[in-house]
């Protein structure tokens, strides 16, 4: 839980300055891309993508009251 005035602080300048940051390197990124394999778009072309799958039966759903329970103490800062 985060105070107001952080979160406010946060989404009256950090944010910003954020946006205007992926905003300029968005406008980059198509001579970037023609520079650097335009051909590999594993989002568009799975047969691309080189990264092991994981199994549904990996995967559950955790719900956020659960999250509030896990013991940290033993983890180094």
């Amino acid at each position: 839980s985060l105070p107001k005035w952080v979160v406010n602080r946060v989404s009256q300048f950090v944010a910003p300055k954020a946006m205007k940051k992926i905003y300029k390197a968005g406008l980059k990124y198509p001579e970037w891309k023609r520079k650097h394999d335009p051909g590999y778009k594993p989002w568009v072309y799975p047969e691309q993508n080189t990264l092991p799958s994981v199994s549904l039966a990996e995967l559950s759903v955790q719900h956020a009251d659960s999250l509030e329970n896990i013991d940290e103490t033993g983890l180094p800062e």
